[in-house]
């Protein structure tokens, strides 16, 4: 692992904000149905969590696991799904949870695939949007945050496994 520091981009006050205007947002959007929400292991994991307890329409979960980066800080383009999902979503209204939305690879793959499922409807949500990165087309319903191209940790994110435990999102300065 290279030489780095980690300094705070947002802080966690303001996640805690944008997260609970967001389930808002949603509890209106999802207004007399069940939303399904499908994380994606392990990064949305503590976004997802966090949103799931402020709706007050009936959750229910499941999760995948997919990896484009290994233990680098780009992406390597190519999807490997590790994980798929326990339950059927036909006809369920499926929320997709990220971590952060960067080159769009991992989010189009697996829209594709989710659609092919035939859910009543399937909106994507993620903490951390950075358009300036994307090669693939991925419509993004609902994000937190819309960062610029620096490599993020914390809220889930990690660096080679590390800082996911962090409350707030901070970006990596290699030294």
């Amino acid at each position: 692992m290279e030489k780095h520091v980690v300094k705070p981009l947002i802080s966690a006050e303001e996640v805690e904000k944008r997260i609970c205007e967001l389930a808002e947002q949603l509890n209106k959007d999802y207004a007399g149905r069940t939303v399904h929400m499908i994380g994606i292991l392990k990064g949305s994991v503590p976004f997802l969590c966090a949103l799931a307890k402020r709706l007050t329409v009936p959750v229910t979960m499941d999760f995948m696991s997919c990896s484009s980066y290994g233990s680098g800080t780009t992406s390597s383009g190519a999807v490997r799904l590790n994980k798929d999902l326990d339950e059927s979503i036909e006809g369920r209204d499926v929320l997709l949870v990220e971590d952060i939305i960067d080159t769009g690879h991992t989010l189009s793959y697996l829209v594709n695939l989710l659609k092919d499922r035939k859910p009543a409807s399937l909106k994507l949500a993620a903490l951390l949007n950075k358009p300036s990165r994307r090669t693939c087309p991925v419509d993004v319903d609902y994000s937190c945050f819309m960062i610029e191209d620096v490599f993020v940790v914390g809220y889930g994110l990690d660096y080679d496994q590390r800082y996911r435990n962090l409350d707030y999102v901070g970006y990596v300065e290699f030294i």
